[in-house]
C-alpha cells in the first residue's frame, strides 16, 4: 500500500448540506487498478491495488469501471477501511464514480458500500471531484481528461455540472509494444473533436482554448501529454498528483459538507453534479 498527502483546506460552499452532524467520514475512489479512500482524521490516503483474495488467488472486482463482482468490492472495502472506522457512529462517504457509470453503477457502489456501515452515501463524478481539486473556476467551462489504467473520459463540465462526456475503454495498463502511447493520445482527440462537432454552443470550444485539466496516471506520462497538446493544438495543463486528484477533490467536499453550519440531519442521498 502507498500512501499520499491528504486534501488541503475546504472550498467554500453556496448551497445547503443536508447532513448530520460532523462526525466519521470517508472519500472514495473505486478505480479499475487502483482504490483510494481519505478518512476524516486522518494525513494520508490510502492507495491500494483493487484486488480481493475469495480463495486460493486474486480476483478484480472492477474492470473498466464497471462493478462485476461487487461482494468481492464489498470484502475489498472491509479489509481496507472496516479497522480504521470507529466502532460506533456511522460515516459519511462521498463517492467518486465515472461520469459514465450511470445509475447501475452506482447501485452497485452503494450495495458494496454498505459494508461499512455509512449514514449517507453522496455521489460525485470523477470529473467534478477533479475540478474541485484543482480548485478551478466553476464559472468557466472547463474540459477534463482522466487517462486511468483501464478508462480514459473526456467530460465537459459547465457551471460545475456535466453536460459532454465520452469515454473509452483503453488506459495506461493497455500500453505494450503493440499499443504505443499515441493511441490514448489519438482517443481523446476523437472524442474531444466529436463533442466540438456535436456542440451548438461555444462551451467546448471555449474550454479547449483556455486548456485541458488533465488527470489520472496517464497525466503522469510526458509520451502523453506532450502529444495531447500537440494534436489538440491547445494548452493541457496535469494537475497537482494527478493520480489522485479525484479522492482528493472528494475529500474536500466531505470537509466542506461536515463543516458547513447549516447541516442537518440526513433525509435523502444526495448526489454532486
Amino acid at each position: 500500500m502507498t500512501t499520499a498527502p491528504g486534501p488541503g483546506p475546504s472550498p467554500a460552499l453556496h448551497r445547503t448540506w443536508p447532513l448530520g452532524r460532523p462526525g466519521a467520514g470517508i472519500a472514495l475512489d473505486l478505480g479499475s487498478a487502483r482504490t483510494r479512500a481519505w478518512v476524516s482524521g486522518r494525513r494520508v490516503i490510502l492507495d491500494v491495488p483493487t484486488v480481493t483474495f475469495p480463495g486460493t488467488g486474486a480476483t478484480y472486482p472492477i474492470q473498466r469501471g464497471t462493478i462485476v463482482d461487487t461482494p468481492g468490492t464489498a470484502r475489498m472495502l472491509n479489509r481496507l477501511l472496516g479497522h480504521r472506522l470507529p466502532r460506533f457512529g456511522r460515516p459519511l462517504l462521498i463517492l467518486v464514480t465515472p461520469v459514465l457509470g450511470g445509475i447501475a453503477y452506482r447501485a452497485q457502489a452503494r450495495t458494496a458500500v454498505d459494508v461499512l456501515h455509512p449514514r449517507s452515501v453522496l455521489t460525485v463524478p470523477t470529473a467534478r471531484a477533479v475540478a474541485v481539486a484543482a480548485d478551478a473556476d466553476p464559472a468557466c467551462p472547463l474540459l477534463v481528461v482522466d487517462i486511468g489504467a483501464h478508462l480514459t473520459e473526456v467530460t465537459l463540465l459547465t457551471e460545475g455540472a456535466v453536460t459532454d462526456a465520452r469515454r473509452t475503454a483503453l488506459g495506461t495498463s493497455d500500453l505494450d509494444s503493440n499499443t504505443p502511447p499515441s493511441r490514448i493520445t489519438e482517443a481523446v482527440v476523437a472524442m474531444v473533436t466529436t463533442m466540438l462537432e456535436q456542440d451548438h454552443t461555444s462551451e467546448t470550444f471555449e474550454a479547449l482554448h483556455r486548456g485541458a485539466l488533465l488527470a489520472g496516471g496517464g497525466a503522469l506520462r510526458p509520451d502523453i501529454t506532450y502529444r495531447l497538446a500537440d494534436r489538440l493544438r491547445a494548452p493541457v495543463q496535469p494537475v497537482a498528483a494527478p493520480h489522485t486528484a479525484a479522492v482528493r477533490g472528494a475529500a474536500k467536499l466531505l470537509q466542506a459538507a461536515r463543516a458547513h453550519p447549516s447541516a442537518r440531519a440526513v433525509t435523502d442521498p444526495l448526489h454532486f453534479r
